[in-house]
């Protein structure tokens, strides 16, 4: 070994010494400044102000990160109190006494609590909050001051709607809570607060109604979310593909929304909501395949109008699956099943092309998926251009060149325009990667494959869970009642009853008789 390499392990042993710090907080201020100092490596926006109240021999110190707190509350509300009003009156000399008295007249913060050991002391100091430490006592007070930079609530950017609340969740979780309770006003609304990342400590909420919700999916989430070991949650999506249940499918078991109202709908179905700190996308489940074609937007018009909409939704689900799959299935192995002057027609069309339909329609099916990629990534502005001028200018410039057929264009567009029509994005990618699986057995078996594939697919989503609820519900296990809310949107007057599906314990939505 050799003397740099030695020096080395003396210093990481040292540091490792020095790292380790006591549970507990000290007696001695000047220790608890120190061990939180060597915790920190006493960064540059950490603010300590040690000061003497009035003019005993009481010495204090509040401690708090510069940015994360409102500097003007702590001075107004602590500082300025702690320093004039315990010149004004005689405090006690008891050091317990004295923090009694602090906490329970001088600090004028509603939301102020007592810290015992050092790791809830640096968790509140990390997140936002003061701390006020007095010299002779093992004990802090954490003073709520959180003050950092927030966005302003506004229009969700993912689920606009023509008709609908235009508020939508932020990065902070407070906000989004109380963008729920606004909602729903009911004093059995729940929220349950856990902690996940090791490192990130990020503080993640589990929201329902309470004599809604099954009890046995309350207790299965709770257990599922304590098994969360991670060193950050930036997103939701950390926290929904740790919890699902199978994380091989390609559909989703948890919805995501940045919408309030969605979430207060589905909480008084019977559903949870996930609620995490700097992120705007709240999770529910348990979710169907039902649940993934529906929008806000359906209740907010008349029935019939919201029984369209849903009708062209499934439409859209069918064709962008199945339709470039039928395509290569109808022109390589069932051509007799296509009307004569349509063969024709299609026949005229694709004389010169040099690929097999097959390969026309993957090189035009991955052509278009570069696009879309492409048009997210872009500044808004940008991104609609290129999405919309690049698909015109590449097929036509495709179909000039006799590479591929104007009719296959016309079926890329429709599956396309089909895809964007599903209003959960998450699904809406679960059916562009089924559409190759389709594309591909197309090929091989013609609509044997495409029948194939399709039945494997069902097998999978009947044996599908979302947190105990079956994924194909209500269509198997039947729930015939939860019909009228499904491919149907029936009058409001008739959606008496919650989803028969959830085994919810108040069944009723209303109490305007059976439904």
């Amino acid at each position: 070994m050799g003397l740099g390499s030695f020096f080395k392990k003396k210093q990481q042993q040292k540091r490792e010494k020095e790292t380790e710090f006591p549970v507990d907080l000290k007696k001695s201020l000047d220790k608890n400044m120190s061990v939180l100092k060597i915790m920190l490596e006493e960064p540059n926006d950490l603010v300590i102000r040690e000061f003497s109240l009035g003019y005993t021999d009481h010495r204090c110190a509040i401690v708090f990160i510069d940015g994360l707190v409102d500097k003007d509350r702590v001075n107004d509300n602590v500082l300025k109190n702690l320093q004039i009003f315990a010149e004004k009156k005689e405090l006690p000399y008891n050091t317990k006494d004295l923090l009694h008295e602090i906490e329970m007249e001088l600090v004028s913060i509603s939301d102020v609590s007592k810290g015992k050991t050092l790791d809830e002391v640096s968790n509140a100091l990390l997140y936002g909050s003061s701390i006020l430490y007095l010299d002779g006592l093992d004990k802090a007070i954490i003073i709520d001051a959180k003050g950092w930079k927030t966005r302003a609530i506004q229009e969700p950017v993912s689920e606009s709607l023509i008709r609908g609340p235009r508020e939508g969740f932020i990065e902070n979780m407070r906000t989004n809570m109380v963008l729920i309770r606004r909602h729903i006003r009911d004093p059995n609304l729940r929220f349950e607060t856990f902690q996940v990342g090791r490192r990130s400590k990020k503080n993640l909420v589990l929201t329902y109604v309470e004599g809604i919700i099954h009890p046995d999916i309350v207790k299965e989430v709770k257990r599922r979310l304590a098994t969360i070991d991670l060193d950050n949650a930036p997103e939701s999506g950390f926290i929904e593909e740790w919890i699902e249940d199978s994380f091989l499918s390609p559909f989703p078991q948890l919805t995501n929304t940045e919408r309030p109202d969605k979430v207060s709908a589905a909480l008084l179905q019977g559903k949870f909501g996930i609620i995490l700190d700097g992120t705007p996308f709240v999770l529910i489940a348990p979710v169907t395949l039902g649940n993934t074609l529906q929008s806000p937007e359906d209740f907010y018009e008349r029935w019939t109008i919201g029984t369209f909409l849903r009708a062209l939704r499934y439409l859209a689900a069918f064709f962008s699956m199945f339709l470039p799959a039928l395509y290569i299935a109808l022109l390589s192995y069932h051509q007799g099943m296509i009307p004569t002057k349509l063969a024709f027609s299609i026949a005229a069309t694709r004389e010169g092309v040099p690929f097999p339909a097959a390969i026309e329609a993957i090189i035009m099916a991955i052509t278009m998926e570069l696009l879309r990629e492409a048009g997210a990534r872009l500044p808004k502005t940008i991104g609609q251009t290129i999405g919309i001028v690049g698909g015109l200018v590449i097929g036509e410039a495709a179909v000039t060149a006799g590479i591929v057929s104007p009719v296959m264009v016309i079926v890329v567009a429709l599956t396309a325009i089909a895809s964007f029509s599903i209003p959960d994005y998450s699904v809406a990618i679960s059916f562009r990667l089924l559409r190759f699986a389709f594309m591909i057995a197309a090929a091989v078996l013609g609509l044997y494959g495409v029948i194939l594939i399709y039945i494997m697919v069902n097998i999978h989503i009947v044996n599908l869970r979302s947190f105990g609820v079956p994924f194909s519900s209500p269509f198997a296990p039947f729930f015939f009642k939860d019909f009228k809310d499904l491919v149907l949107r029936a009058p409001i007057t008739m959606l008496t009853r919650r989803p028969g599906y959830l085994q919810t314990d108040d069944s009723k939505s209303t109490d305007k008789g059976e439904a």
